[in-house]
């Protein structure tokens, strides 16, 4: 992370915490006590922001030994989202839902680059997960060019929790992965939550399984696999192109 991200100090921490500033995590060094470390480890907890307990030497080389009494925190540059207000927002916009979901994600480039096609397209947001993942950052911002200001991201704590639910909101979710149904002989046009893996590692086994099913992008070239970013952007504009050839086909059959 960028070190315009950090910011250190009990008071400052605590400040940043207690101004509900969105917050990526915060670092404590191990072994701390003391009302005022405990007063922070509370509304951590309360709030539910990330929170790791570290060795002194990690904190010392982020901060560049500057006094950071044993605790630092991760600023984000925007504040996330709550999955409802993305699907309000279809509401908003009389559009079926389309959500991607990134499922261990760590490259901050790959993030940005995803929050900028879904802007493209005009889809209703991401969701990422609180752990094992990449959050919020100025290189993801950076990357997105501009998009982020107007894509909501969501991160959860539970990404099975989260796909049950937009399940029950009646999406359909589907699984980006080799062996599924190509993308192209499938109907894209109603409520979707398309679900993406990490660089190298995929869908995770308990996501995929909560999964409705799989589809996959035909390749005929020597590589196997694409870009996480570079296979979201696909996907989307084939969801894009199906809904738009839908709306027109709508406009003219109406009387």
């Amino acid at each position: 992370m960028e070190h315009d991200e950090l910011i250190y100090g009990k008071n400052a921490v605590r400040e940043l915490v207690l101004s509900g500033q969105p917050l990526n995590k915060v670092l404590l060094q191990k072994d701390q006590s003391g009302p005022g470390i405990q007063e922070i480890l509370g509304i951590l907890r309360e709030r539910k922001i990330p929170y790791q307990a570290v060795d002194r030497v990690l904190l010392d080389r982020l901060t560049e030994k500057k006094r950071h009494q044993g605790i630092l925190a991760y600023a984000a540059p925007k504040a996330y989202a709550d999955v409802e207000e993305m699907l309000s927002l279809a509401v908003q916009r009389q559009e079926d839902p389309c959500l991607v979901l990134l499922d261990q994600v760590e490259d901050p480039h790959n993030l940005g680059a995803v929050i900028r096609s879904l802007e493209a397209v005009g889809a209703h947001g991401v969701i990422i997960p609180k752990r094992r993942s990449v959050a919020l950052t100025g290189t993801v911002a950076k990357t997105s060019a501009g998009a982020l200001e107007y894509v909501p991201v969501a991160r959860v704590s539970n990404l099975v929790q989260t796909l049950n639910h937009l399940k029950q909101a009646g999406c359909w979710v589907i699984g980006a992965e080799p062996g599924g149904a190509e993308i192209y002989d499938l109907d894209l046009t109603g409520p979707l939550v398309i679900v993406l893996g990490g660089e190298g590692k995929g869908i995770s086994r308990l996501v995929r399984e909560h999964c409705d099913g799989l589809v996959s992008i035909p390749m005929c070239g020597k590589i196997n696999s694409l870009n996480v970013s570079v296979a979201t952007s696909i996907v989307l504009y084939e969801v894009f192109r199906q809904r738009r050839a839908k709306r027109r086909e709508l406009v003219k059959t109406s009387p």
